[in-house]
This record gives C-alpha cells, sequence and structure tokens, in this order.
C-alpha cells in the first residue's frame, strides 16, 4: 500500500441518464458544484463530461464545458480529467477538441474499441423524463464503441502536441497489450497511467480475481505505471478499497454508480468520495491532495492548460 492515493470523481458522464436518478448533475453549474464539493471531500481529479442542460442527453458542446472548466478553476486547483470518450455515437473529431481547445493536463483515452452495451438496463428502468432517454439505451445493443489503432494513433498526436496526460480507460485485457504496443510504437512515454473500468456489459466483470489478474498482467507487460480502478455498479466500493490495497488509486462517482451503499442513492459526488476516503484512511491511506497528485501522474502543471 501507499501512504496517499489518487481519488477520482466522475462526476455526471454519459452512461446514467436524468430518470435514472434526481442526483445527477446535469447543467454546467451543478456539474462544476458537485466537482468542486468533491475536491473538499478529498477528490484530486474530476472527470468531466457535459450535457444538455435542457434534456440531460450527453453532448460534445466546447462552450459547456469551458464554463464547466472556468468555474471549477476559479475555486479550487483540482486536476481535471476531461472525457475524449463522450457520449455515445460522437465522432472522433468531437471527442478530440477539448484537448485541443483546453490543453489539459489529463484526459481519457479508451484503449481499444468494445461491445459497450447499456441495453440491459432498460429491463430496469420504465418510464423516462426524455424521449431520448430509451432510444440511447436500446441503440447500445447494436453499438460498437470505436477506438482502432489507426484513431489511437492519431489520439496520442494529439495528446502529445498539447502536452496532456492520457488515462488509459482499459475496460479488458487486450486493451492492456494495446497500451504495450503504442508505447513500443514510441506513441506514449512510461511511465503511463491506466485505469481499469470493470463491469460494463461488453468488458471485464467486476471481480477480485479478475483485478489482480489485470494488475499482474500489466506489471509484467508494461511494467512501469501507475493505476486506478472505476467500476460499474455494486462492486464500486469493494474493488476501490481493493485497488487501495493493491497499492493503486481510485474512481468514484455518480458516472459509475448512483448508490453510496445498497438501497441508498448517492445525493451528490461528494459523498462518494468522502466514503472512499474515510476506507482509505482506515486503511493508513491519505488521500493525496492535486499537487501530490500532479507528481504521482508526472502532469505539467495548471498553470499550461488553456482555461
Amino acid at each position: 500500500m501507499k501512504e496517499k492515493a489518487i481519488v477520482t470523481a466522475a462526476v455526471t458522464g454519459s452512461i446514467h441518464t436524468p430518470s435514472m436518478s434526481p442526483y445527477l448533475p446535469i447543467t454546467p453549474k451543478q456539474i462544476a458544484d458537485d466537482a468542486v464539493a468533491a475536491w473538499n471531500a478529498g477528490a484530486a481529479v474530476a472527470h468531466i463530461h457535459v450535457r444538455d442542460p435542457e434534456t440531460g442527453r450527453p453532448t460534445p458542446d466546447i462552450e459547456l464545458i469551458r464554463e464547466v472548466l472556468a468555474s471549477i478553476r476559479n475555486r479550487c486547483d483540482m486536476i481535471v480529467c476531461i472525457t475524449t470518450g463522450g457520449g455515445l455515437g460522437m465522432t472522433a473529431d468531437q471527442r478530440l477538441v477539448p484537448v485541443s481547445t483546453f490543453k489539459p493536463e489529463l484526459a481519457s483515452f479508451n484503449a481499444g474499441s468494445l461491445n459497450f452495451a447499456l441495453f440491459h438496463a432498460l429491463d430496469k428502468f420504465k418510464t423516462f423524463k426524455f424521449d431520448w432517454e430509451p432510444q440511447y439505451l436500446a441503440m447500445t445493443e447494436d453499438f460498437i464503441f470505436p477506438n482502432t489503432f489507426k484513431s489511437m494513433r492519431e489520439f496520442t498526436a494529439i495528446f502529445n502536441a498539447n502536452g496532456t496526460k492520457p488515462e488509459f480507460e482499459v475496460y479488458d485485457s487486450g486493451m492492456v497489450n494495446n497500451v504495450a504496443f503504442l508505447i513500443e510504437r514510441g506513441y506514449v512515454q512510461k511511465p503511463v497511467y491506466i485505469q481499469y473500468v470493470m463491469g460494463i456489459l461488453g468488458g471485464i466483470t467486476a471481480s477480485p480475481e479478475n483485478l489482480m489478474f489485470l494488475v499482474d498482467y500489466t506489471k509484467r507487460l508494461i511494467g512501469d505505471f501507475e493505476f486506478s480502478v472505476c467500476v460499474a455498479g455494486r462492486a464500486q466500493f469493494p474493488l476501490c478499497n481493493q485497488s487501495l490495497l493493491l497499492g493503486g488509486n481510485c474512481r468514484v462517482g455518480l458516472e459509475d454508480n448512483l448508490f453510496l451503499e445498497k438501497g441508498v442513492m448517492a445525493k451528490s459526488n461528494a459523498e462518494q468520495v468522502a466514503k472512499i476516503v474515510r476506507i482509505a484512511r482506515e486503511l493508513g491511506i491519505e488521500p493525496a491532495g492535486p499537487d501530490e497528485a500532479r507528481k504521482i501522474l508526472c502532469l505539467k502543471g495548471l498553470g499550461a492548460v488553456n482555461f
């Protein structure tokens, strides 16, 4: 275990829809307020998506992103990790615009293609506030989230040109090999930052055994890396706890899990951050502050961003 661990708050994402929780941040103000509250609770990083403030649908709108980034920066020094996954169905060009525009310290980088499936949520939710919600979920039964070797090469060029470190989102074990290939070709440099994304239908299931395998496999294949864990659904806290025990970092937030505990919805990202911080401290691990996280991840610093 380490003495310090980085806690990321994934504030809103593009998976859950407004009908699933009344607490999901939708507007730029709500997203920024939730990020700052998470920082106050101990998060060093905010992972940011934006949504149409009228309907809650994920959007690539650059002005909404700008509003969120400015609001966060005006109030705290946390690291902002901007999505390049965006919303399902967005083009690669749409997904990359925030990196070129804002030159963030950190941005997500999806390490391969997968069947990113949300359609099974329709088994649980029958009524929706907006017409787009059931359509958005249903279309994923026949949806491939594309991240080809060509697009990954192009993404690395944009990341490198803007001094943005990739947070490699690894949804399955083959994606570790993809990251190793990018390193071998010289597109990215070690140490890399990998986030194991577990529990998405189409990717690796969320289990202690699978997390142990992923960490061991990455050690054998890459060697020099920092890692974090995020989990879709109820295994979020157990596997984030395991990540801490293994010397890793963790991500919580309403993008991944709408609940604080069984049967109790989280009212904010800050509630989830406070819970994992409490767990970490029980293990003798302190949450890293933003500047400590910058050193751990070898980031360029807040003074070099464009927001």
